[in-house]
């Protein structure tokens, strides 16, 4: 019997996953009391550790980023781009509208904000190759910025959206990320292989939104601060601000989707574009547009050189590359499980190739005309304006230099007081999509289209508060951001085994518009079974 839960679902019986609900949350557990109790040592070997992966195993990320590439360019170019996530005569849950904001809130968040000034700048003053506070530094600097906020990571949301989809809506299989791995497992997915992949997907995302969580409180603080300076930056703030943040990230995720994530995320989309509009229109307007259109072709003109660079025989820009490039590969990868769970949740009905293509390109081009004009703005006040402080800032204290930044165009204080509202809402989409997609791996049972017990929602935001005040009290911020990093080695393998997986089904799906949905038993299999599947 299927019945109307209390936030607006349709849902049936939602139980606990006991083994990925304990297992995920003693995990998180004991790695939040190590970081809090052993903050140095913690932060030494994750540092350590991160430099090891990055040298060892730099090569298969580029790999691997590469090789989702092609794969996603065949989801939308080829013939399968044509299969809906959904039965033939599914209808997309969402209009297009809303569906192109949760698109974009739940990818972008807000280390944009924090990096979209920071990162050019740090590029153009140290660049991995030849001279800093040139004017090749700075040309180099947006075409490095371009390259890591790109497409190379929005493939791997989409990928990883279109394959749960796919295998959700269409096949029947639940909403989770073992589901993908039924053609390679079979049914042995609902035992410790399903769990264990639901379980780790728990623990990186959970890792991811501590650390937005800490990027987002260190802007706001730094904001609140730099607008009231008769507020001190101390811990009391610090508490005070992620206390306020997760209460009303909470409160987003209990309303649910439907009522608060897509409202949100439609007021986020106008506060972000008319503070680029303002920026553009403020700042060196014919300066940025010629800009724009460089730094395009230079990142064209480098695509395939710099996603294979290594820099074989040069030791310090080899550290970069790991520092950052590499950095960013593995960043990604870790926040593709909750970003792409949450895309399938919201994809139902609409075609592989609208999937891969919203994804890939709708929040790229925003995401690349934000980081154009925020960086060519800064660049240009640096190396024409000579205003030195603001480069100065940048290394010593990102999270200050946005609002350093904004003293240089008009309408300083309201537009300073306007960021730190977008930042505020900013971090609640991804926040809240993050958490309903931790709450919904830790339960089974029920339909795709339902969502998990409020109870649990909240039991996870509680989580997520208390290990970030934890961290972010103990200077074990930068541990954390190593952690998140370090998740992304193993969840690559588990990439490529979707992308195996997903190949072998679509070969399987005899889709033809217009008729009767045909697909081979090998992999349309239900829901669990109420009695244990036999091992394949």
């Amino acid at each position: 019997m299927v019945s109307k839960s209390k936030d607006g679902f349709s849902s049936e019986r939602i139980r606990l996953n006991l083994f990925v609900f304990w297992s995920s949350a003693i995990s998180i557990g004991v790695f939040g009391l190590l970081f809090v109790g052993f903050p140095e040592q913690s932060q030494f070997w994750l540092t350590y550790v991160q430099e090891q992966v990055n040298q060892l195993f730099g090569w298969y990320y580029m790999l691997v980023i590469i090789l989702c590439l092609g794969f996603v360019a065949w989801l939308a170019f080829s013939r399968v781009g044509q299969i809906p996530l959904g039965k033939n005569q599914d209808k997309p849950e969402f209009g297009y509208l809303a569906w192109v904001s949760m698109l974009f809130s739940a990818g972008i968040g807000i280390a944009l904000l924090y990096y979209g000034v920071a990162e050019p700048v740090d590029h153009f003053l140290r660049p991995p190759e030849g001279e800093g506070g040139t004017v090749q530094a700075a040309r180099d600097a947006m075409m490095y910025s371009f390259l890591h906020w790109g497409i190379h990571g929005w493939v791997l949301y989409a990928l990883i959206g279109v394959t749960l989809g796919y295998f959700a809506f269409r096949l029947d299989l639940p909403l989770a990320l073992r589901s993908a791995l039924y053609p390679i497992f079979g049914p042995r997915i609902y035992g410790w292989i399903g769990d264990f992949v639901d379980g780790f997907g728990i623990l990186a995302t959970v890792i991811s939104l501590v650390t937005n969580l800490g990027i987002g409180a260190l802007v706001l603080v730094s904001g609140i601060t730099y607008l009231l300076p008769e507020i001190p930056n101390t811990h009391s703030t610090l508490i005070a601000v992620v206390l306020l943040m997760m209460a009303v990230a909470t409160i987003t995720t209990v309303v649910g989707i439907e009522k608060g994530l897509a409202w949100l995320s439609r007021i986020n989309l106008r506060l972000l574009y008319a503070l680029l509009l303002f920026v553009f229109l403020a700042g060196p307007t014919n300066h940025l547009l010629n800009g724009l259109v460089q730094n395009v072709g230079d990142y064209l003109n480098s695509f395939i050189a710099k996603s294979f660079d290594m820099y074989l025989y040069d030791q310090s820009a080899n550290s970069w590359l790991g520092s950052w490039t590499v950095f960013y590969w593995a960043w990604w990868i870790a926040w593709a499980p909750f970003v792409g769970m949450f895309i399938a949740r919201i994809s139902k009905g609409r075609t592989i190739r609208e999937v891969v293509l919203g994804v890939c390109l709708i929040p790229l081009g925003f995401t690349l005309a934000w980081i154009s004009i925020f960086g060519n703005t800064a660049i240009h006040l640096i190396l024409n304006q000579k205003q030195q402080a603001l480069g100065e800032m940048v290394l010593a204290d990102p999270a200050l230099s946005l609002f350093k930044f904004l003293e240089f165009l008009p309408f300083n204080p309201v537009i300073a007081g306007i960021v730190v509202m977008i930042c505020f809402v900013l971090f609640l989409t991804p926040v809240g999509s993050g958490t309903l997609m931790i709450a919904n791996l830790s339960s089974k049972g029920g339909s795709n289209e339902s969502d998990s017990p409020i109870w649990l929602r909240i039991f996870w935001s509680v989580v997520i508060t208390i290990v970030s005040i934890g961290l972010l009290l103990a200077g074990s911020f930068d541990a954390m951001q190593s952690a998140v990093v370090l998740c992304g080695l193993p969840f690559s393998v588990i990439l490529l085994l979707y992308m195996f997986g997903l190949a072998k089904a679509l070969k399987q799906d005899q889709y033809h518009p217009q008729q009767p949905q045909v697909v081979t038993e090998e992999v349309q299999p239900l829901h669990q079974p109420t009695k244990e599947p036999e091992v394949m």
